[in-house]
């Protein structure tokens, strides 16, 4: 009697760690079918629109290796333009007017746009600061209208999935008031398409991969000015990041394996019953802090 007094508290406690071990592994399995149930949505599934800034390169190629670019190169004598005070604030403020009236505009007319006017704006992106100045960007313009509407195809069979599945209620919810969604008419009917690849690695002559320092950052101030240069010719655009597409419009389009689509343009005039949102932009005081 005495010997089973003393083991009780053995097998109290054995009887709660059993009982623990039971509760945890059923707490466990109702944690995987929760999970499993709920589909939880992943917006940026996409792996080309991921930042390619610390894209990896293979060890034996080394960071420290010269990479083929000039050793020194040669500094010219600089001298900008300069105005007066009263010029500097009129130029500006007739830049800003122009940009203020900027609109994404998903309603284009097939009318022939000059290829000049889209050679000047895609050699105006091409003046973009980059990283090492290694210039990682690539601009495939299609007017082809066969291969307009393959990439048509390929686009709204993935923003299909991207609505009703990647994107998340909240999203999708957020784009109702815009009225988008995964039909794209305009990118049969733009006289051009602009797809920008990022190049997150380049190639020295000896074929290993060259450091292409914030490629994506780079690529992306690119963009910024090339919109610009479209709204200064008089040409619209409605920036599209289509999710999950750029590795089969890699393929259609013949790009190399380094290049990742960031964002494809279609460019050209609006249909003369397009209309836009009656959207606001922020007042500068909600952009702008001076310390």
């Amino acid at each position: 009697m005495a010997l089973f007094s003393s083991l009780t508290p053995v097998f109290i406690a054995i009887i709660c760690v059993l009982i623990g071990v039971i509760m945890k592994k059923t707490n466990g399995e109702k944690e995987k079918r929760d999970s499993k149930s709920k589909h939880p949505s992943r917006p940026w599934v996409d792996e080309d629109l991921k930042d390619g800034t610390d894209h990896p390169l293979e060890e034996e190629e080394g960071d420290e290796e010269w990479q083929g670019l000039e050793e020194n190169v040669a500094h010219v004598p600089f001298t900008g333009e300069r105005y007066s005070e009263a010029e500097m604030i009129k130029r500006s403020q007739t830049f800003y007017e122009l940009l203020n009236k900027r609109r994404s505009v998903r309603f284009l007319s097939d009318e022939p746009v000059p290829r000049e006017v889209i050679n000047n704006v895609i050699r105006t992106a091409g003046t973009s600061p980059s990283g090492a100045h290694t210039e990682p960007w690539t601009f495939v313009v299609v007017q082809n209208p066969d291969l307009k509407h393959k990439i048509r195809e390929i686009v709204e069979e993935e923003e299909e999935i991207n609505y009703k599945k990647r994107m998340g209620d909240r999203w999708v919810n957020d784009l109702k008031r815009l009225r988008t969604n995964w039909i794209k008419e305009y990118l049969d009917t733009a006289p051009y398409l602009i797809l920008i690849f990022k190049q997150v690695y380049g190639r020295l002559p000896n074929g290993k991969k060259k450091t292409h320092y914030y490629n994506e950052i780079s690529v992306s101030i690119a963009c910024g000015i090339l919109l610009a240069a479209l709204q200064n010719a008089g040409l619209y655009t409605v920036t599209s990041t289509p999710l999950n597409c750029g590795p089969q419009l890699r393929v259609l389009l013949q790009r190399p394996a380094n290049e990742k689509l960031l964002l494809l343009l279609p460019v050209g005039y609006p249909k003369k019953d397009a209309t836009v949102p009656a959207l606001t932009r922020k007042p500068l005081e909600d952009i702008m802090v001076v310390m």
